[in-house]
């Protein structure tokens, strides 16, 4: 199975912290249009912020000049980005791709991830937040649109020949000579704050879990999305890979027995209970290439995506009417565009003020 990390498109990372933004309506300078879009100064001021808040958060260890030299790196390509987002948005509406059922499992699944007992609840807390509900749909249909566009568009021509796996593999042995590992996923139900009398039915809630996935062939993955009470709920249970050292004894006892896709019993913790699941394990010593056959094609996928992307785009573009305004770097481009000047518009909206940060979705105004 592929991996679906090229699925999320440059500045369309969902870190979902529930930032604030004041609404109102503005005078903005146009600086770029993309067809009948238009990319003002204070988008691409949000797109900068929420940048930079993303580099320092992936980057707590690093040295301030080793922070700025990374936010130079991405701020040269901000302007690009808003224009490629659009024009993959643009073309997804305009090959009539529907993601309508999609946006609302991922309104489901940030009410999870936040605790809230209803969708009421989430558009409460969205609104509290200095946000217009329905601009904070648009902004997950607009990612979604934009995932799917590449997926049917770029993705699916991408082709792996197990020839290409096979060379990688003999030119890279090196890199898998690993020691005993497994890889791991889990569910956990918690009991942390609930009284004694709830402890119980807990306990039941999460043998149940464990009872569906083992007799009734329900996925481990998607029952700790929906079900978990961990932050990994929506890495599907996600933990990665440990070597025996790595894990506490009495585990690391408990996962080496197990095989591929075998799970543990109940786990009790002081916290709550817990299943483990073996994703995948591996022997010490040089990995048989069957073994490491789909992490190598993953690797060969990702790396053929991002030119094929950028040559995507490149088509998208020259098919489109593009302006950017002077003073402003479209980094991608190319002799096709016409890159003239666009006049200062004042352009008054209604429409409330979107925050990039809060969805990690860089915010696109519309225009006519």
């Amino acid at each position: 199975m592929k991996s679906t990390k090229w699925l999320v498109f440059p500045l369309l990372v969902a870190a979902l912290p529930l930032g604030a933004q004041t609404k109102g309506t503005v005078v903005e300078e146009i600086v770029a249009r993309v067809n009948n879009d238009v990319i003002t100064r204070e988008d691409l001021a949000k797109a900068r912020d929420s940048m930079q808040g993303e580099v320092h958060d992936s980057c707590r260890s690093c040295t301030p000049e080793q922070i700025q030299t990374e936010i130079a790196a991405k701020d040269k390509n901000l302007l690009r980005d808003l224009i490629d987002q659009s024009l993959l948005v643009q073309r997804a509406k305009d090959a009539s791709i529907s993601v309508d059922t999609e946006v609302v499992k991922r309104l489901d699944a940030i009410r999870q991830q936040y605790k809230l007992p209803s969708m009421e609840a989430l558009e409460a807390e969205v609104t509290k937040a200095g946000q217009d509900f329905e601009d904070f749909k648009g902004q997950i249909r607009d990612q979604l649109l934009t995932q799917e566009v590449i997926r049917k568009e770029v993705g699916s021509r991408i082709i792996v020949s197990h020839e290409e796996v096979a060379k990688y593999y003999a030119d890279h042995k090196s890199e898998f000579v690993r020691p005993e590992t497994v890889v791991l996923r889990e569910i956990f139900v918690s009991t942390e704050g609930k009284p004694g009398a709830d402890i119980p039915a807990l306990r039941k809630k999460a043998e149940n879990l464990r009872d569906r996935i083992l007799n009734k062939g329900d996925d481990f993955g998607e029952m700790a999305k929906h079900f978990s009470d961990s932050p990994t709920a929506q890495q599907s249970g996600e933990l990665g890979a440990f070597t025996r050292t790595q894990l506490d004894p009495n585990i690391a006892e408990k996962v080496f027995a197990l095989k591929h896709n075998q799970m543990t019993d109940l786990i009790e913790t002081k916290t709550g209970f817990e299943i483990l699941q073996v994703v995948e394990r591996y022997d010490a010593g040089e990995q048989p290439l069957d073994k490491v056959e789909p992490e190598i094609s993953n690797r060969l996928y990702e790396s053929k995506m991002e030119p094929a992307l950028r040559a995507y785009l490149v088509t998208l573009r020259q098919d489109s009417y593009l302006q950017v305004k002077p003073g402003y770097t479209d980094t991608a481009a190319t002799k096709f565009e016409p890159i003239e000047e666009v006049s200062v518009t004042p352009d008054k909206r209604d429409t409330k003020k979107k925050s990039g940060r809060f969805l990690g979705v860089i915010p696109k105004k519309s225009g006519s």
